[in-house]
C-alpha cells in the first residue's frame, strides 16, 4: 500500500479510528448569534465524507468572559446543544467520529464584545489586543474549571464522541503554563508543577462530565517561539505530567503563540512543509499516548512520511482538507494527483478570519458554502467557449464541464496560468502555481478541450456560434499617471514576464500592498540589484500581515539588503542625464517634497481590464459572460469564485 501508515486504523481511547488523518480544530466564523449553524454541519460533514479519520471542531467558549471575536460558539449556553446535534449527526452519517474543542482564550482577547475585563493568570497585556487583563482569583479559577465541565457536558448531550482541550496557541490554560504570562506567586504559579495545576483540574472535571466512554485530548504548545516562553523541553515535561495524571487519551501539538508568533502557527508557503514535526516527535518519544503532528502538511505522501518516520501517530491536515474535502478519498482510491492541493497562501482562510469574515479558500469556491446546494447537472448540454486560461477561465471551464456542458477553452499563450505563471517565478512563491496545476487537472478530468497557442477573435467566435462564451481575458499593465515616458519606468509584469531587465539601483513603488512589490524586490535583489521599496501606506506590503507573510518577508528583505520607506507618494518621474530616473516624492505626514534617483523604477500599481473582446461581443447573438480581471482587476480568489459562479449559471 502506498499509504500503509496513513490508512491504518488506530485506537484512541474508547474509539477506533479508520485512518490517521485528522481534520484539526480551526476557526471558521460560521457561528450565528453565538450558536452552531447548518453551515457548520455541512462543512464538517464534507470532510468526513471525504475520508478524514477524525474531525475536531473549532473552539467552543467555556465562559462568558471569553469572547475574543464576534462569531464564536458560546458553548456554555444550553441552546448550543441543538446545533451540536446537527453537526454530530451530519458527521456520524459518514461513520466518522467527531470531537469538540473547548477553550477560554484568556488574555489573548478583548472585552469589546463581552464588555467585561479579560481574564488571565496575571495582568500581562497581550501584544495584539493590548488590553491589560484581570488576574483571576482562586475562586474564579474554580469557576473557569466548572465552565469547562459544563461545556463538556453540553457536548456529550449533543452527541460528540469526546472533547479536546485547547491549551496551545490562544488559550487561558496556555497562559498559565507559560512563564511569560504566568507571574503568580500562589499555587497556580511559579514552578512548572504549579503552573500545570489548572490543566490537571480541568482534565479531572471534564473527564467526570463526559464519562469513560468518550475521548479526551489535550492540545499543547511545544514551543512559543518567544523570549522566556515555553520551550520544547518544558512542553515535553508538561506532556509527561498530563499522561501521568490520567484521564487523557491523546496529545495534540501546536507551535507559536496566536498573537505574537501566529505566522508560525499557520505558516505560509515561505515556510518548509513539516516544519513543526519536531514538536510531536519529541513529545511522542516521551509519552505512550497517541500524538498528533502538524505543520503545513499538504499532501498524503507528506502525511505518510511523517507517520512512517515516527514523528507522530496521527497527522493534522487543515488547509489541505479545506482546499479539497476529498483529500483522503482521492489518495485511497489511487487518484492522489487529482487532489486540489493547498497553496498555503492564507488569503481566504487565515486572511478572511483576520477580516472578521467567514472562512473560504482561494482554490475551493465551495468552502464556506457547503450548506448551499450545488447546481444540478444540466439536462441540455450546451456548447461553451471559454476565452482565457488563467484561474477564472480554468475554473469556469471546469465547473461548466462538470455540469455536463461541452467546453472548449482558448488560451493565446503556449501554456495556461495567466498572471499566476509569472507570479510563481519569484522567490518563496513557487507553490502558487499549484492553483493552475489543480484547475488544469480538473479541466482534463471533466473533458474540457484546452487549446493553447490559440487566440480567440470576435470574428472567429461569431463564426463558431457557440451557445455561450465566457470571457476571462485578464488585465494588462498600465503606467501610473506620474510615470511620464521614461523607458526605465516599468511594471512588475514587465520584469516577471521578461520584457524588462532592471539593473543597478532600483526603486519599487508599492501601490498594491501585496506580494507584487515585495516579490519583485526579492527577485531583483537576488539578481544583484540594490533595491528600495517605497509606499504611500504605513507599511510596505501591508496586506502580507493578513496572510502571515510579513514577518518572513521582513527577515528575508533585511538579509538581502532591501531598504524600505513609507508614507511617500510618488508625484512625478523624470529622466536624468545619466539615463536613469528621478522620482519626485511627497511625504504625507510633513508635506515635504524630496527626490530619489534610480537606474530603474518598477511599479506595482493597478492594472486595466483586458476587455476589448467583451466590447466587441456584448451584442452577440449568444450569451456572453465575464469573469475575473477583465471585469475588474483583483486577486486570484475573486477570479476563481467568479469563474465558478459563471460555470454554474450556464
Amino acid at each position: 500500500m502506498t499509504y500503509r501508515h496513513l490508512l491504518s486504523p488506530l485506537r484512541l481511547g474508547p474509539l477506533t479510528l479508520a485512518n490517521r488523518l485528522v481534520f484539526s480544530a480551526h476557526l471558521t466564523n460560521y457561528a450565528e448569534d453565538g450558536l452552531p449553524s447548518e453551515q457548520h454541519a455541512a462543512y464538517y460533514a464534507a470532510r468526513a465524507a471525504g475520508g478524514a479519520g477524525l474531525v475536531i471542531t473549532e473552539e467552543h467558549s467555556t465562559h462568558p468572559t471569553d469572547w475574543p471575536y464576534e462569531k464564536l460558539i458560546h458553548g456554555y449556553r444550553p441552546e448550543a446543544v441543538t446545533g451540536y446535534r446537527l453537526i454530530t449527526e451530519a458527521v456520524h452519517a459518514h461513520g466518522v467520529p467527531i470531537l469538540a474543542q473547548l477553550n477560554h482564550n484568556g488574555g489573548q482577547a478583548s472585552g469589546m464584545y463581552s464588555r467585561t475585563p479579560v481574564w488571565a493568570p496575571s495582568p500581562v497585556p497581550d501584544p495584539l489586543f493590548r488590553e491589560v487583563p484581570k488576574a483571576v482569583t482562586v475562586a474564579e479559577i474554580a469557576e473557569i474549571v466548572a465552565g469547562y465541565a459544563t461545556v463538556a457536558g453540553h457536548c456529550a448531550q449533543g452527541g460528540f464522541d469526546g472533547v479536546e482541550l485547547q491549551c496551545s496557541h490562544s488559550s487561558l490554560v496556555r497562559g498559565f503554563l507559560s512563564p511569560v504570562t504566568n507571574r503568580r506567586t500562589d499555587t497556580y504559579g511559579g514552578p512548572l508543577a504549579h503552573r500545570v495545576r489548572i490543566l490537571r483540574e480541568i482534565v479531572a472535571a471534564v473527564r467526570e462530565a463526559i464519562g469513560p466512554d468518550r475521548v479526551l485530548g489535550v492540545r499543547l504548545c511545544g514551543d512559543e517561539l518567544i523570549d522566556g516562553g515555553t520551550t520544547i523541553e518544558e512542553a515535553v515535561e508538561i506532556a509527561r505530567m498530563v499522561e501521568a495524571g490520567g484521564g487523557v487519551d491523546y496529545i495534540n501539538t501546536s507551535i507559536g503563540v496566536a498573537t505574537s508568533t501566529l505566522y508560525m502557527i499557520e505558516a505560509s508557503m515561505a515556510v518548509p512543509a513539516g516544519y513543526a514535526l519536531y514538536i510531536s516527535n519529541a513529545i511522542r518519544r516521551a509519552v505512550r499516548l497517541p500524538v498528533v503532528g502538524v505543520g503545513r502538511i499538504k499532501d498524503p505522501m507528506q502525511a505518510e512520511r511523517a507517520l512512517a518516520e515516527g514523528h507522530c501517530d496521527l497527522v493534522g491536515v487543515v488547509r489541505g482538507q479545506i482546499a479539497d474535502p476529498d483529500f483522503l478519498a482521492k489518495a485511497r482510491s489511487g487518484h492522489a494527483t487529482d487532489i486540489r492541493s493547498c497553496l498555503s497562501c492564507n488569503q481566504e482562510c487565515v486572511g478572511r478570519m483576520g477580516l472578521n469574515r467567514w472562512l473560504g479558500c482561494i482554490e475551493n469556491p465551495r468552502a464556506g458554502r457547503e450548506a448551499v446546494p450545488l447546481a444540478p447537472p444540466t439536462r441540455r448540454p450546451r456548447r461553451v467557449v471559454v476565452v482565457g486560461g488563467g484561474p477564472a477561465g480554468l475554473q469556469a471551464a471546469a465547473t461548466a464541464a462538470r455540469r455536463g456542458h461541452l467546453v472548449t477553452l482558448y488560451e493565446r499563450h503556449q501554456g495556461t496560468g495567466g498572471q499566476v505563471t509569472a507570479a510563481a517565478t519569484v522567490p518563496s512563491r513557487a507553490e502558487f502555481l499549484d492553483v493552475v496545476r489543480n484547475l488544469l487537472a480538473e479541466c482534463r478530468r471533466y473533458g474540457v478541450d484546452v487549446r493553447t497557442g490559440a487566440e480567440a477573435t470576435a470574428a472567429g467566435l461569431l463564426a463558431e456560434a457557440p451557445d455561450a462564451v465566457v470571457l476571462a481575458t485578464g488585465a494588462r499593465p498600465q503606467a501610473p499617471h506620474w510615470a511620464g515616458d521614461s523607458p526605465r519606468v516599468v511594471d512588475v509584469r514587465d520584469v516577471l514576464e521578461g520584457r524588462a531587465e532592471p539593473a543597478g539601483d532600483v526603486v519599487v513603488v508599492d501601490d498594491l500592498g501585496f506580494h507584487q512589490a515585495t516579490s519583485v524586490a526579492e527577485l531583483l535583489a537576488d539578481r544583484g540589484c540594490r533595491v528600495h521599496i517605497t509606499t504611500a501606506a504605513m507599511v510596505v506590503g501591508q496586506d502580507l500581515g493578513i496572510t502571515l507573510d510579513l514577518e518572513t518577508f521582513t527577515v528575508r528583505a533585511h538579509a538581502k539588503g532591501i531598504t524600505q520607506s513609507t508614507d511617500e507618494v510618488v508625484m512625478a518621474a523624470e529622466a536624468d542625464a545619466g539615463g536613469g530616473v528621478v522620482l519626485r516624492i511627497l511625504t504625507h505626514t510633513t508635506g515635504a517634497m524630496s527626490e530619489r534617483r534610480a537606474d530603474w523604477v518598477v511599479c506595482a500599481t493597478h492594472q486595466a481590464p483586458e476587455d476589448a473582446l467583451w466590447h466587441a461581443l456584448r451584442d452577440a447573438p449568444f450569451e456572453v459572460h465575464r469573469a475575473g480581471d477583465c471585469v475588474a482587476p483583483r486577486r486570484a480568489h475573486a477570479a476563481v469564485v467568479e469563474g465558478h459562479r459563471v460555470g454554474e449559471r450556464l
